[in-house]
Order: structure tokens, then C-alpha cells, then sequence
């Protein structure tokens, strides 16, 4: 679903079904509420498709498909994070497929601000799955804020443990 894009200057912030993501689009919604931005959330399906589906029609169909599956996905995430697409804040949503960080970087223009979730990702997904949030901090012509995926209360920080250690061993 491609809407008009709306004038002025942006939060264009990249939406999926991850913890990382509902935190930047909260973070966004605030941002937004606080500087009177329009948001556009973009929500861009990886699924293998061929560059031109109109030569296919079985991959046109693949195509619309995931692009409506990623508007299910976008409203779903505003609807956890703020019981729905909020009433005061112009709204764009926005799905594509092809590559997250292209289409991201694509959209978002001088005087935006680019919004990303970044979770802690394992071994294996950073060498077979390419970092987004990188992509865009590196390729972006306009300011990338990431927002880090807090730490849950039952996973002590690195530094924390490390505190507790010594404590441990009566040195203070």
C-alpha cells in the first residue's frame, strides 16, 4: 500500500515483527508527536521475486501478495505499540519487496530522520543475513538514529556481571 508521501521533513522508520522494531516505532511516535513530523512506516519483505514480475505472472501475484502481507504486519505493529495508527500524527504506510536497507535508504530524503530497531542478533543470522541497520548508516544522505533493543531485567549486562564478580571475591 503506497500512499501519498507527505511534504516536509520525515520519520521514515522501517517496521517488522521484532522486539527491535516496536521499540523504534515507539520511539518514533514520540519523536513525531514531539516535533510535529509525519511518520512513514515501511515495512520491505525480503521474499526472493524476479525483478520483473509483469514477465511472470505468477510472480506478480507473489509480489502483491507480500505487499499486502506487509501492510497486515505494519498495522499490526502499530496496534501493539499504540492500540492503532495514533489520530494526531499523519500517517504513510509504505510496503515493498526487495532489500530492506535499499528501499529504506530509497525513500528517505535530506531533512528525514531514519529510524531503525537494532536487536542483538547471534553468529550465524550476522554472517547470512546482512545488518539493515548498517546498511542505512552507512549509505543514508540523511540522519539514522538506531534504536538499541533494551536488555530484559533477567539478562545482567556484561559490565554488570563482571561488577558482581569482583564483589563477589571481597574486592569492592
Amino acid at each position: 500500500m503506497d500512499q501519498d508521501m507527505p511534504g516536509g521533513a520525515r520519520l521514515i522508520v522501517g517496521v517488522d515483527e521484532t522486539p527491535a522494531s516496536r521499540w523504534a516505532l515507539a520511539w518514533a511516535i514520540g519523536t513525531a508527536r514531539l516535533r510535529r513530523m509525519a511518520i512513514v512506516a515501511v515495512h520491505v519483505s525480503r521474499a526472493p521475486v524476479h525483478p520483473f514480475p509483469e514477465a511472470l505472472p505468477v510472480q506478480h501475484a507473489i509480489r502483491s501478495g507480500e505487499e499486502a502481507r506487509g501492510s497486515e504486519v505494519i498495522a499490526g505493529v502499530f496496534e501493539d505499540v499504540a492500540g492503532g495508527v495514533p489520530d494526531d500524527i499523519h500517517t504513510v504506510m509504505v510496503s515493498k519487496v526487495g532489500d530492506p536497507g535499499y528501499h529504506l535508504v530509497d525513500l528517505a530524503r535530506e531533512g528525514d530522520l531514519l529510524v531503525l530497531g537494532r536487536s542483538r542478533r547471534g553468529l550465524f543470522s550476522r554472517m547470512f543475513l546482512p545488518s539493515t541497520s548498517m546498511y542505512c548508516a552507512r549509505h543514508a544522505k540523511t540522519t539514522v538514529v538506531i534504536v538499541q533493543q533494551p536488555t530484559p531485567p533477567d539478562e545482567p549486562e556484561v559490565s554488570a556481571d563482571r561488577t558482581r564478580r569482583y564483589r563477589g571475591r571481597g574486592h569492592d
